[in-house]
């Protein structure tokens, strides 16, 4: 199998999309200004005690009020709590961190008003992203996620992951990192390290501390509650460090600046593999150079048509996913009942772990699979679905199917799921249900551009249009596109894209920065 990532950066989103064997598995869109994500440490204040859920509620900047329980404190509550009164107490010089003392660790069953009290700063990291009605849910355990380890400020064990099997390879790892970790952190040792040298891991071990003496040292010097000390990486280089393994074949990215920052994270990580991250430069749209967009399209929305005419309805609720699994116009008459049931619940199986993964589902997803009278074929059906959730990085629990034909999954969930919409607003009418004559679309691109070269003075930009028009506008001898040219001048270039609706037009400049020339009197 092989894996490629395409990184798609536009002037207000990025969208990252993972392919394996060119089918698209894993799809993540942020807007470039958003600030809250899993991983970001806030200094923060307590806004109000909650004793019946024996929580608290702080103010991390968020609208809403995010969320810490007490089994959320950790064990080093009180360490954390004794070192930020330290490294406050001194403006000018920071307390180092070598001289932390390590307090005695909180019970786990105790009262969080014994602890807390309202407007107390904490140091607070956010583990769940805000959700529907929900604010962000916190914890003071803090945590510093690398590609081979992760650091944990305060605790002193070291662990290696479970899925590192080799008991020599486990002791060799353990006592590697025993002789360098440095006092009062603690070491999660990840399965990637597995097989690594010492340089590596003790690089990475020096770069995750630095961070976290740059967020104490932010602490020190900002007296604004609540303030953001340590952000977490981009989106784009957590999935990285997340997803990255050799079987990747290409990185492909159409940002310069963006994809300096991912080929200098591959460079420390593998510089063997530096060379994979490459620059997009290509005039059509990168998510349509490499079919991504219309995966996208017959990806989400309600209805996702599988094989042989079988589709699958997905409908999201605040408690949970609910899955249809329907075999549309498909028979089979040599099969049978049981035969077609069968293969149309394996490949909805195929398909569902496929969505989860795409549309990052969590929570309770309950499955209505087609009925089945065999014993064999449900436990059949059980393992393909256990199989094909085994790439899921996402922890799960599955249940096999219950006597009324529901299979019960459940998935972490850290942020919303992905739920893109592809039944959009008319771009052409607003919604007004009434457009101009089709046949005069290409006298008003030729006003719109009139008034950009000669009104606006843009003379050299790029007009994106539904593949369907570029045809139309480029065919002929003496094309539409070539009489614009000779009239405007060769800065006039035509990009079809996938994204764009029949009717759809959109204006960018040569540094591909969106220009607004859309007006609702258009129609």
């Amino acid at each position: 199998m092989t894996s490629e990532l395409v990184i798609d950066v536009q002037q207000k989103e990025i969208s990252i999309a993972l392919l394996e064997d060119k089918n698209l598995v894993e799809y993540q869109t942020e807007p470039r200004q958003a600030n809250f994500s899993v991983g970001n440490i806030y200094v923060a204040k307590v806004k109000k005690l909650m004793a019946g859920l024996n929580a608290s509620f702080v103010d991390v900047g968020y609208e809403r009020d995010a969320f810490l329980h007490y089994l959320d404190l950790g064990t080093q509550f009180n360490s954390y709590q004794k070192y930020l009164k330290q490294v406050q107490s001194d403006r000018k010089k920071l307390y180092p961190f070598s001289k932390a003392t390590r307090q005695q660790d909180l019970p786990k069953e105790g009262s969080v008003a014994n602890l807390l009290q309202k407007g107390q700063e904490v140091l607070v990291q956010v583990v769940k992203e805000p959700i529907s009605t929900k604010g962000p849910r916190l914890t003071c355990d803090l945590s510093f996620a690398g590609r081979y380890m992760v650091l944990v400020p305060f605790h002193d064990k070291v662990s290696v992951s479970s899925k590192i099997k080799s008991s020599e390879e486990r002791a060799r790892l353990k006592q590697l990192i025993q002789s360098i970790k440095p006092k009062n952190v603690g070491i999660i040792i990840r399965t990637v390290a597995e097989g690594k040298r010492v340089a590596e891991l003790d690089n990475e071990m020096k770069i995750l501390l630095k961070r976290w003496e740059e967020a104490i040292a932010k602490v020190q010097k900002t007296q604004q509650r609540p303030q953001l000390v340590y952000e977490e990486t981009s989106r784009v280089v957590a999935m990285l460090r997340d997803l990255f393994n050799p079987s990747y074949e290409n990185i492909y990215v159409n940002d310069e600046q963006v994809y300096h920052e991912v080929k200098d994270y591959i460079t420390m990580i593998a510089p063997e593999c530096a060379g994979i991250v490459k620059l997009y430069t290509g005039n059509v749209p990168i998510f349509d150079n490499f079919s991504i967009t219309k995966q996208i399209k017959s990806s989400f929305g309600k209805t996702v048509n599988y094989k042989h005419g079988a589709y699958l309805i997905i409908e999201h609720t605040e408690a949970m996913h609910v899955v249809d699994v329907n075999s549309g116009n498909r028979t089979k008459a040599e099969k049978g009942q049981e035969g077609n049931a069968l293969e149309v619940n394996l490949g909805a199986a195929d398909e569902l772990a496929r969505q989860l993964r795409l549309r990052d589902m969590g929570g309770i997803i309950i499955v209505d699979f087609i009925d089945m009278n065999l014993a064999e074929d449900r436990q059949l059906l059980y393992e393909r679905m256990c199989k094909n959730m085994q790439k899921d990085r996402a922890r799960h629990n599955i249940l096999p199917l219950s006597k009324f034909g529901l299979m019960q999954i459940t998935r972490q969930r850290v942020r919303p799921a992905m739920d893109v919409n592809v039944e959009e607003e008319c771009p052409t009418c607003f919604g007004s249900g009434k457009i101009k004559s089709s046949i005069l679309f290409t006298d008003t691109l030729e006003r719109k551009i009139d008034n950009l070269v000669n009104k606006i003075g843009v003379k050299s930009f790029y007009l994106h249009v539904h593949p369907y028009v570029a045809a139309f506008i480029n065919q002929g001898f003496i094309s539409l596109k070539r009489r614009w040219q000779m009239k405007y001048g060769l800065g006039v270039r035509i990009i079809p894209s996938q994204k764009m609706g029949f009717l759809q037009y959109e204006f960018y400049d040569n540094e591909k920065q969106f220009i607004d020339m859309k007006e609702v009197n258009d129609q």
